[in-house]
């Protein structure tokens, strides 16, 4: 994959979430592409650990411990750049399958939080160092559920679509400035920790999300389009990029092998 190095302005990246699956992947291809990776997110030891192998493959890392949906301690994050080149809004994830009917409020509230005001957080924190840059951008990692509804995915698809939303709207308010919003929205991704954590650790309703779909997407797949969607030419903008495995033709349409 042909990637431009960043110029020297815009060299810094903000990658939340990143201590696992999606964000530490992400973090690593962006390192190689030469940007100064800060990683983020609440497990410290994680991305200490990440950023000491970033740091011993040759490439530049920093971590900084952070809740994204902490408002006062994303400000005091933010005081530390005068410029970024590119935020990566990766930290998020999925709390159950149940219907609307029976589904935990506080679930949905927690999903809310961090998938939509934990993206605006930072967003917003980071907004004038993205525009101080002269070239920067937003990557807001969403999900097909933020395209589609399924059934048992009330609370995920309602957050999904709320951070599709504010991607979308923000393209609109800050065109005519020098920064780029993206959407990425993966589908069927097969991490270490996504479907276990949805499911409260249940290894085996983890496992049948997956089962017979010979190649789910990974990590790695995600953090690649990511990383060429971020090191196009400055004046080139993908939108919206919608990637699914090939077994996976909708949100409720899977080919699985017997």
């Amino acid at each position: 994959m042909a990637t431009a190095a960043p110029p020297a302005a815009s060299r810094i990246a903000v990658v939340t979430g990143a201590s696992s699956g999606i964000g530490a992947a992400t973090a690593r291809q962006l390192a190689a592409a030469g940007y100064r990776v800060v990683l983020t997110a609440r497990r410290k030891d994680r991305i200490e650990a990440l950023a000491e192998e970033i740091t011993q493959a040759g490439h530049q890392a920093t971590a900084y411990a952070l809740d994204v949906t902490d408002r006062a301690a994303v400000d005091e994050f933010a005081t530390a750049f005068k410029t970024i080149g590119v935020l990566v809004n990766n930290a998020g994830g999925a709390l159950g399958a149940d219907p609307v009917a029976t589904g935990d409020p506080a679930d949905w509230r927690q999903m809310y939080e961090t998938n939509v005001i934990g993206t605006l957080n930072l967003t917003q924190a980071l907004l004038p160092k993205l525009i101080a840059s002269g070239d920067g951008t937003v990557v807001v990692v969403s999900s097909t559920a933020g395209h589609g509804t399924y059934e048992g995915g009330g609370g995920y698809v309602a957050a999904k679509h709320g951070a599709h939303v504010l991607a979308e709207t923000l393209r609109l308010e800050i065109v005519g400035q020098p920064v780029r919003v993206i959407e990425i929205a993966p589908g069927m991704v097969k991490t270490d920790e996504f479907a276990l954590t949805r499911f409260s650790g249940d290894k085996e309703k983890a496992e049948k999300v997956y089962q017979g779909v010979a190649e789910p997407l990974t990590a790695d797949d995600v953090a690649e389009t990511i990383t060429w969607a971020v090191t196009r030419p400055a004046h080139v903008n993908v939108d919206l990029l919608v990637l699914r495995p090939r077994a996976q033709a909708s949100n409720t349409k899977v080919h699985r092998e017997a």
